[in-house]
């Protein structure tokens, strides 16, 4: 039986996704019938990016799922008419460009680079970084992103801790968790990296208090949400000399506007949402599993607790 799977996001994404989601099916053995739009009830499935057109979902009343294009769902899962099971995008593309993005920074911070990249003077300047094993980083969010990239940094011997809301185990890494665990990760993060969800509980929880918590010239590295971090506390901090930079990839506002203090700031560097994308050819493989997933019966992967909100 033939299987309706509507494709609902910007025009320009549909270029991308068109062959790879053909050939992901194809490969997988699944008769589908892809298009940008049915009649809604006739719809199994719907990938769906929170850009497109549909924000009501009640007219889909036979659709199975609905498939996130992006790893983040907090402009969905609040959506009063989707009552479909929702997952979001978690695939081997989205984590590596995630992993490089992270690390990268990671290691421009210990390494002090920005004092030399920025000091093309004739000044010749001495003292090298400590050890990767002597430096803490903590990944604030310890799911399939925040594992991948501390395993990554990991193997880089950086000493590596999770922190997440709920109890999580690593063979290699220390983990936190709860607000207790929050207080003693902020305690040891020389480099924070914060890929945390953006959700009510998570909404500002990097603000003033937790800053102060922070060792003296922390860096805050966010490639998470925008509405993780309160802005206005981030400059108070950073003026007052007690964190030592901030690497912003994501924003409340975006794109942000041309006169946000955040880009004229000499203690922020700003990155255009650029972490981590999605990648067609991943994410159509992690799609048609997902449809062959729920044709045969079996459960879905990534499905969002509606309720936690990621």
């Amino acid at each position: 039986m033939t299987i309706n799977v509507q494709f609902s996001a910007l025009t320009e994404r549909w270029d991308q996704y068109e062959a790879p989601l053909r050939k992901a099916f194809e490969d997988l053995g699944l008769d589908v019938d892809l298009r940008i739009e049915f009649p809604p009830e006739k719809v199994d499935y719907l990938v769906y990016a929170p850009n497109s057109s549909v924000s009501d979902f009640r007219p889909y009343v036979n659709c199975k799922a609905v498939l996130n294009l992006w790893a983040g769902v907090d402009q969905v899962v609040g959506n009063p008419t989707l009552d479909k099971p929702l997952t979001r995008m978690v695939d081997c593309g989205l984590s590596q460009g995630m992993i490089e993005w992270v690390t990268g920074h990671v290691l421009r911070y210990h390494l002090g680079m920005d004092k030399y990249l920025n000091g093309q003077d004739g000044n010749w300047r001495l003292g090298a970084p400590p050890m990767s094993r002597d430096r803490n980083v903590v990944i604030f969010g310890f799911g399939a992103l925040g594992r991948a990239c501390g395993e990554a940094l990991n193997a880089l011997d950086f000493k590596v801790s999770g922190w997440s809301n709920s109890p999580k185990e690593h063979d290699t890494i220390s983990t936190f968790h709860g607000q207790d665990g929050f207080a003693e990760a902020l305690g040891i993060a020389e480099i924070a990296v914060l890929l945390l969800p953006s959700t009510p509980d998570t909404a500002s929880m990097f603000n003033a208090a937790a800053f102060a918590k922070m060792p003296k010239d922390a860096i805050i590295i966010n490639p998470g949400r925008g509405t993780l971090i309160n802005d206005a506390d981030l400059i108070a901090s950073l003026d007052a000399g007690h964190l030592g930079h901030a690497t912003l990839d994501v924003f409340r506002v975006e794109p942000l506007p041309a006169d946000d203090p955040f880009w004229s700031h000499p203690k922020i560097t700003v990155t255009p949402h650029i972490a981590s994308e999605t990648r067609a050819s991943t994410a159509a493989e992690v799609i048609a599993e997902n449809v062959r997933r729920g044709e045969a019966g079996e459960p879905l992967l990534h499905v969002v607790d509606m309720q936690k909100g990621y």
